[in-house]
């Protein structure tokens, strides 16, 4: 029998490594592979740029003394800096289990013959509930409500006409992109007696849930009660949502944003919640982030905010382990992995190098 790849699990506190080494053995067979483990500190210790990429945890250093010999790094916040591919001549598969493979270079990946994959969709379930939940808080009010109890009070305004709550059944939902998480929220709030329009130029109308409208951004802004943010980030939209955008929408209307931060000014949303434009607002990604104690959001009305969180369910975790040893298992076998960005990776299987030789388990 052949010896065992050396491969790196390289989990944080999120994505731990005992999901990574389980889902690891359950795809490719514990006798496949010689793991050795590396935790990372996230999220208990917030990410950042480390050299030359964005949102990764741990050091270069740890990560290049960890990787010594391994073929295989699976991990969610490793950083793959060009000097950690100098330092790892024998690295060939760097298996990201996020959405996309911010903490890698892959330029210096795709130079250094590394193969980065990555994990679309992880946390498209997770973020699509989480987006209602925001919806469903903001639009009730539940918050504050909440707050009264905690201090002792039975606060029945409630019932006052002008300080009720908003229903989805019967009122228009405006979702701007219709990615996976938008297809998602689409079909809950068809489910709960919404009206759906989605605004997505890249979008099949064939491929939404019977029941959705396609129209452009300005009737959507137009015609919805509730405005939900689905877009992924480009140069195109990036601020999309401005003052103007904000003013287009009807007075009383709820606006969500669990996408990106930069899909928003901030200070335009503030000031519309604080003019009375806007009745509420649901918020999990921000323009910068923790927000600053001067933000502009900070006092304003009808807020429902959470931490950058609608990704962080246990089965988001789960299904990133496991996506990310499929990959692994794949290249092992000597298949083309499901989710690449950069070229394809020299898999196990395949004829050696003549400065890596491959062994296969058998």
């Amino acid at each position: 029998m052949s010896e065992p790849i050396p491969v790196l699990v390289a989990g944080d506190h999120f994505v731990l490594n005992r999901l990574l080494v389980e889902a690891l053995h359950e795809a490719g067979g514990p006798a496949a592979w010689r793991v050795r483990e590396l935790e990372l500190p996230w999220p208990h210790v917030p990410f950042g740029p480390i050299a030359e990429v964005r949102e990764a945890s741990g050091s270069e250093d740890r990560l290049i003394e960890a990787l010594a010999g391994a073929r295989v790094c699976l991990t969610q916040m490793a950083p793959l800096t060009r000097r950690v591919l100098e330092a790892c001549p024998e690295l060939e598969l760097f298996a990201v289990c996020r959405g996309g493979p911010v903490n890698a270079n892959l330029a210096a990946a795709a130079e250094h013959g590394v193969a980065v994959t990555f994990a679309p969709g992880r946390n498209a379930a997770s973020t699509a509930e989480h987006t209602l939940a925001l919806m469903l808080a903001a639009m009730r009010r539940i918050p504050p409500a909440h707050e009264s109890m905690l201090a002792g009070r039975w606060d029945g305004g409630g019932y006052a006409y002008d300080a009720a709550g908003l229903e989805l059944a019967g009122r228009t939902v405006g979702l701007v992109g219709a990615g996976a998480v938008g297809g998602r929220v689409a079909t809950a709030l068809l489910a709960l007696g919404a009206h759906v329009l989605v605004a997505d130029p890249y979008a099949d109308p064939a491929a939404m849930p019977a029941g959705v409208r396609m129209v452009g951004l300005p009737e959507l802004l137009a015609s919805s009660t509730v405005v939900s943010l689905h877009a992924r980030l480009t140069a195109e939209t990036t601020g999309l949502i401005g003052t103007a955008e904000l003013a287009a929408m009807p007075p009383g209307s709820v606006l969500v944003n669990c996408a990106r931060g930069a899909l928003l000014d901030y200070g335009a949303l503030a000031a519309a919640l604080r003019n009375g434009h806007l009745f509420a607002a649901g918020l999990d990604v921000y323009d910068v982030e923790p927000l600053p104690p001067d933000h502009p959001l900070h006092g304003a009305p009808g807020l429902v905010l959470t931490p950058h969180l609608a990704g962080a369910s246990r089965a988001v975790a789960e299904r990133a382990a496991r996506m990310v040893a499929a990959e692994a298992t794949r290249w092992l076998h000597g298949e083309p992995p499901l989710h690449q960005a950069t070229e394809p990776p020299r898999s196990a299987g395949a004829a050696p190098s003549p400065t890596r030789p491959r062994t296969v388990p058998r």
